[in-house]
């Protein structure tokens, strides 16, 4: 197969994925989105004849706007742009969860510092004030006082981007100091592993240590709802233990569409990158179906 991988740095973890790619054999072309242009009807890459493309842009904006002109064109990529936007807005993504049903934290949403102050005043201290485009835990904020929250709301006033003009509260879930980040396939888990760090946020790339953690049905259940609200795709579907370490109760906090997964690699027994390689083919291989129009004959088999 011929499989494009779309970047704008190559880390550990397109490494991995380069590295399995090679030794079954495929033919890979990698796009530096750096150096691209992509325009209404064509783009500098060379995505001829690919079989897929793989998002793996480091920039939000720029896999956003890649994957989107590469659907335009007709280019089978995954995550689909629609999962994408979803992801990659906190805000749009616990509408999504919230809408099929999936637990997760009470959040608000206000556009104004007096507005936010009122919702960070409703949920009680303590609370989180998160951005809602971010990853890596970077610029979210626990807030424990009035006069934090007056600080920290008006910092972000005045950062200027219209993004920071909204304001994601969200309340503080009481977590065992531990989060459960689940790298999955169109709902089917690869592997799991828990997070943990005394501080209140667990992300590995915060400095939280990592092991392997088994599945329970109920964390089955929701990985498979979550990937289904988010519109499937390679995913890190994150949860929380609500009601302690190993309750079998869970919140979903938040589904990632380009999920990092070297830590998890070190974590688990599971080869990621391996199992990763096998839902791409098996991706291709189903996108090439319907372009040869066999699910269409397939559908009106089912019809007739």
């Amino acid at each position: 197969m011929r499989i494009g991988i779309l970047y704008s740095r190559i880390r550990r973890d397109e490494k991995l994925l380069l590295e399995e790619l090679r030794d079954r054999g495929h033919e890979i072309e990698k796009i530096d989105v750096r150096k691209q242009r992509f325009g209404l009807e064509s783009t500098t890459a060379n995505v001829a004849d690919l079989d897929i493309v793989v998002d793996r842009c480091l920039s939000t904006s720029r896999s956003l706007y890649a994957t989107k002109f590469l659907d335009s064109y007709g280019v089978p990529v995954v995550n689909s742009p629609e999962t994408g936007d979803v992801c990659a807005d906190k805000a749009k993504n616990s509408l999504a969860l919230a809408e099929a049903d999936v637990p997760t934290p009470a959040t608000e949403v206000a556009f104004t510092k007096e507005a936010a102050m009122e919702a960070i005043e409703s949920f009680g201290y303590p609370c989180v004030l998160k951005p809602v485009v971010g990853s890596w835990g970077r610029l979210m904020a626990k807030i424990d006082t009035r006069s934090a929250a007056e600080a920290i709301l008006e910092h972000k006033e005045t950062l200027g981007h219209y993004e920071h003009k909204v304001f994601y509260v969200q309340e503080f879930v009481d977590k065992p100091g531990r989060d459960v980040r689940v790298v999955a396939v169109d709902g089917e888990p690869i592997a799991a592993m828990t997070r943990s760090s005394d501080h209140w946020l667990t992300n590995a790339a915060k400095g939280g240590t990592t092991e392997e953690f088994d599945l329970d049905d109920r964390a089955l259940e929701l990985v498979e709802k979550a990937s289904e609200a988010v519109g499937g795709g390679m995913l890190g579907v994150d949860l929380m233990e609500v009601g302690g370490e190993g309750s079998g109760e869970y919140t979903v906090h938040e589904v990632n569409h380009t999920v990092e997964f070297k830590a998890l690699t070190e974590a688990s027994e599971v080869d990621v990158p391996a199992r990763v390689v096998d839902w791409l083919e098996t991706k291709a291989e189903a996108f090439a179906a319907d372009a040869d129009g066999e699910g269409d004959s397939d559908a009106d088999e089912v019809v007739a």
